[in-house]
Formats: structure tokens, C-alpha cells, sequence
């Protein structure tokens, strides 16, 4: 039976994050409950067989636990009863501290959700108030806590190569967060998005950049003590204890197919990359007036060509990178000689390793992996 996933954009936050260029914003609750009812129509209107099976659903943001948790309920109802749904499909939300209580973790258990991601990035309080998070890391540890009692399976974003953050500060933030015990950890180094309030802190002068040689020091680091401390690092920034790796975000780098709802949200679908529109008002008027097909964009269609060039560069996010058997079954050639060029090039520069059945990066390649993907956009 073919599979795919599900994503569900939840666009709403108390307020911005100075790092983040995400489409959320801060709206009322009027605003909320018409942009939720379109979601679920956007839902009820999409046609898939029921010969293919959902075998993880996302519910990213924004901030989802913002939102009164009847929605998601209401949002995983229609998904269940429109589409077929594996009895063991990891379905995940996305929460922050300071927008859950004991209450609504019951209510995300009840409707059958079973992994949770918690938004941190730091625990100092200091770099929590600088990148302008709404909680503090006393509220983080007391959601934490609550989730802890009832979920196992759970997951924390940290950040790194934030300006004024030292190593000893992502360390201590490391320490604290393996000693909590969970079971999967995101780490990212910060990207400078343009119209962010860092980057106006940046560009005025009052913060500075970290140098590269410093955040890949942080990078090398945390690999070297999450390691140490029993987690697979399986992908450029996360790591799991094993059987709790993130089954949704690894079917994105196999090239797995998934459907996105709702706001600006992205699909790959039969060999095409598509997404809805990001004008909030517009979304919502569109699906009032059912014309669905407004708030589509199509991005790319693939050929052949196009399909393997991605599973390459996605693929090589893996830490385990590209299995040549697995390239060879989706395309019936082997990568070795249909990017013989790219990789002959890639190896002799140290970037990539080739074994008896894996293409992956090296060392030297994790830390230059955008001139790897390059050679294969």
C-alpha cells in the first residue's frame, strides 16, 4: 500500500520571534476560528484513495497549542474519517511553553496524538528575552514536566551561533536538556533571515554575528556530547534515542509524499511540489466561495531528472546519507554512473564517501554541506 503524510499549518502565535520569517502571526480569536473552519473545509474538499495509507501527521506553526485544542480535535476527526490512517501513524504537535496546561496535553493524548514537540532554543533566560521568546526556562521546564507525565515520546528544539551566545551557554543548555531525558533533540544553528529583528539588531550594530569558525566548533561539539550520551545523530540537526527518530521529517528526506493544509503550507504529490498561498484573507475567502483552487501555487513539476537530483540533496541530509540500491529501485539506474561527474567531483574533494551501498557526506562535507547540495540543484 502506498503511504504519505500529512502537514497542518497552525499560523498563529502570541507574538513573533526576532529570528523567525515563518508565516504566523498574532491574531484574534474571530480570525482564528474562520482561518480553522477553512482548514477543515480545504480537508474535506481534497480527494485521495483510500488504497493509500497516512502514515504520519504534523501539526507545525505558528504556534498549534495556541489554538483551542476543539480545533485540532476537530482537524483530526475529518482526517480520520476522509482518509485512511495507519493505526500506528506518529502524529506530532508542536507546543511552546506558556500555551499548554495539564488540561489540553490530556486533550492532544485523548485525540490520539503521540509525540510532542517542545519549543526551547535556549535555557538561559537571557538569550530567551534577546531572540524575544515568550517564556522563561522555569515555564519551559514546568511544561515539560507535565508533557513528561503523560507522553514518552518527545522531542526539544535547541538553537545555536545565537549572537552573544557563548559555548559555555549552549553547554549548559546541553547538559540540562539531556538530564531531562528526552527522547529526541533538534539542534539548529540560527539563519539570519532578512525583515527579522535580529537582523535589524545585526545591521544597526547592537548585536553581532557569531563567525563560522565558532558556530561549527559549537556544531562539533554538540554532536560529540549527544553522542556520547547514547543519541543517533541521523540528520545534519537532529538526534534520537534509537526507535524514536522522526519518522515524518525522514519520509522528507526520502522523498516520501505528503499534503499540506492550510496556510501557505507545501505538498509534494505525484511528482509535483505545490503550495497554498501565504495572504491570510485571501486563503479564507477562497474557500468560502469554494474556489479551492485559488489558493494553490504550483512550484515544480518533476521529469526524471529533476526527482533524482533531489533525492540526492535531500538524501545526503541523512547522516547514513543515499542508498545506492534504494536510488537504484526508484530509478532504475545506479547514481554511481548517472551523477558520475557530480560525485567523482564531491569525492576527490572530500566532501562525500562512497561504500558498499551508501553515498553519504564526510566530515569535512557536514560542515560544507550547501556546496554538496549545490551540485545538485
Amino acid at each position: 500500500m502506498e503511504r504519505f503524510g500529512i502537514y497542518i499549518h497552525i499560523p498563529f502565535c502570541k507574538k513573533k520571534c526576532k529570528y523567525c520569517d515563518f508565516i504566523s502571526f498574532s491574531c484574534d480569536e474571530d480570525i482564528q476560528e474562520k482561518y480553522l473552519k477553512s482548514l477543515i473545509e480545504e480537508i474535506k474538499n481534497k480527494e485521495i484513495s483510500k488504497k493509500r495509507e497516512i502514515t504520519t501527521i504534523y501539526i507545525g506553526g505558528g504556534t498549534p497549542s495556541l489554538v483551542n485544542p476543539m480545533y485540532i480535535r476537530q482537524i483530526l476527526k475529518e482526517i480520520n474519517e476522509k482518509f485512511n490512517v495507519s493505526r500506528n501513524a506518529e502524529i506530532t504537535i508542536e507546543i511552546n511553553p506558556g500555551t499548554v496546561n495539564k488540561e489540553k496535553i490530556l486533550e492532544y493524548k485523548d485525540m490520539g496524538i503521540n509525540r510532542i514537540s517542545i519549543g526551547l532554543q535556549s535555557t538561559n533566560d537571557r538569550i530567551l528575552d534577546l531572540i524575544g521568546r515568550i517564556h522563561n526556562y522555569n515555564q519551559f521546564l514546568d511544561t515539560y514536566n507535565t508533557v513528561k507525565e503523560e507522553f514518552e515520546n518527545i522531542n526539544i528544539d535547541l538553537m545555536l551561533a545565537i549572537p552573544t551566545q557563548t559555548e559555555k551557554d549552549l553547554l549548559d543548555s546541553l547538559y540540562k536538556v539531556i538530564n531531562l531525558k528526552p527522547k529526541h533533540i533538534s539542534i539548529y544553528s540560527l539563519i539570519v533571515e532578512e525583515n527579522t529583528g535580529i537582523k535589524q539588531m545585526l545591521d544597526s550594530g547592537s548585536l553581532e554575528y557569531i563567525d563560522e569558525e565558532t558556530e561549527r566548533k559549537m556544531y562539533w561539539k554538540t554532536k560529540k556530547i549527544l553522542e556520547k550520551n547514547g543519541f543517533n545523530h541521523y540528520e545534519i540537526s537532529n538526534f534520537a534515542k534509537k526507535g524514536f527518530e522522526s519518522k515524518h521529517n525522514l519520509d522528507c528526506w526520502n522523498q516520501e509524499e505528503y499534503l499540506g493544509f492550510g496556510l501557505a503550507a507545501h505538498s509534494y504529490m505525484d511528482n509535483k511540489r505545490f503550495s497554498n498561498i501565504d495572504n491570510l484573507q485571501e486563503y479564507i475567502k477562497n474557500i468560502e466561495n469554494n474556489e479551492f483552487d485559488k489558493n494553490i501555487i504550483l512550484h515544480e513539476e518533476q521529469n526524471r531528472e529533476s526527482r533524482a537530483k533531489e533525492f540526492m540533496m535531500i538524501g545526503l541530509r541523512k547522516i547514513d546519507g543515499i542508498r545506492i540500491s534504494e536510488f537504484e529501485r526508484k530509478f532504475r539506474i545506479n547514481p554511481l554512473f548517472y551523477f558520475r561527474f557530480e560525485i567523482s567531483k564531491l569525492t576527490e574533494e572530500g566532501l562525500i564517501e562512497v561504500d558498499l551501498d551508501n553515498i553519504k557526506l564526510t566530515k569535512k562535507g557536514l560542515d560544507l554541506a550547501n556546496i554538496v547540495f549545490e551540485e545538485f540543484i
